[in-house]
């Protein structure tokens, strides 16, 4: 990487644009890379300060053109932290440029499950029952009331996340500036956003069985016996087999349709449930 003799800072111009231009997370969206031609718009305003060299802000682009997803009302914290560790890479020509995407898949998936916990899980429903009954009684003050309860909170948590994510992301880069503190670091947040992917496939994927046998006057389900041996099995086995198919780089169009086909012939046949 080139570096200026100057050292190049983010100013509150392009740390507000991150903020706005983070609305549109899931405006551009597909199956293969999902969030990430809107994530990398949000951060083309910080590119274009930190790198004046076209090639560095080439690299840069691409780096924020790789598959990205997590819940939109969190996305600017990431964006803040990715924004200080880009603007120390523009400062530090010896910089590991891998441990910006490596941050960014650390906290993916723990900051997508505690948004969608906390924002469509638990602030959605709780809006909807303080206006609940105003939407009943035909009142417009329903609608207006959850908008401003709803938008409120989550774009003040948009604009304190671009603002301490930045903060937090500068903090990051001077207390593990030791590479391989970098690693447990992204390591241990990898562990835990599997974790919360884990969990996500035991409660979203649903894969049952219903075949059973009558085995000497005594009913025998297979599925129970899945259960008592490996709680989500059949979701598991699932989600390991898409993420095979993920890594030998198989069309996403052509697993849904698979995945479709595979339903309808399995619940035919009366394999699956």
């Amino acid at each position: 990487m080139t570096t200026s003799s100057n050292e190049k800072k983010l100013t509150k111009k392009e740390l507000n644009s991150l903020f706005w231009r983070s609305f549109t997370t899931s405006h551009a969206w597909h199956f293969e890379r999902q969030q990430h031609m809107a994530f990398c718009w949000s951060m083309i305003p910080a590119i274009k300060k930190l790198y004046d060299n076209r090639e560095d802000r080439i690299a840069a682009y691409q780096r924020h053109l790789e598959f990205y997803n997590c819940q939109t009302t969190m996305q600017p914290l990431i964006g803040g932290i990715v924004a200080a560790m880009e603007e120390e890479n523009a400062n530090n020509e010896g910089f590991d440029t891998s441990s910006i995407s490596s941050m960014k898949v650390a906290l993916m998936g723990p900051l997508a499950g505690i948004g969608d916990s906390l924002i469509a899980g638990t602030l959605r429903i709780i809006a909807t029952g303080i206006v609940g009954g105003l939407c009943m009684s035909g009142s417009i003050l329903g609608p207006i009331l959850f908008l401003a309860i709803y938008n409120v909170i989550t774009i003040a948590l948009r604009y304190l996340g671009v603002k301490y994510g930045y903060g937090l992301g500068g903090n990051i880069i001077s207390k593990v500036s030791d590479t391989s503190v970098m690693q447990k670091l992204t390591t241990a947040l990898s562990v835990v956003g599997l974790m919360v992917i884990g969990a996500m496939v035991a409660t979203n994927v649903v894969v049952s069985t219903p075949i059973a046998f009558d085995l000497n006057g005594t009913a025998f389900s297979l599925q129970e016996t899945f259960d008592s041996i490996f709680p989500c099995l059949l979701p598991v086995a699932a989600f390991a087999g898409l993420y095979a198919l993920n890594k030998k780089g198989v069309n996403i169009l052509a697993q849904i349709i698979g995945i479709m086909v595979l339903g309808v012939v399995l619940g035919a046949l009366g394999i699956l449930g």
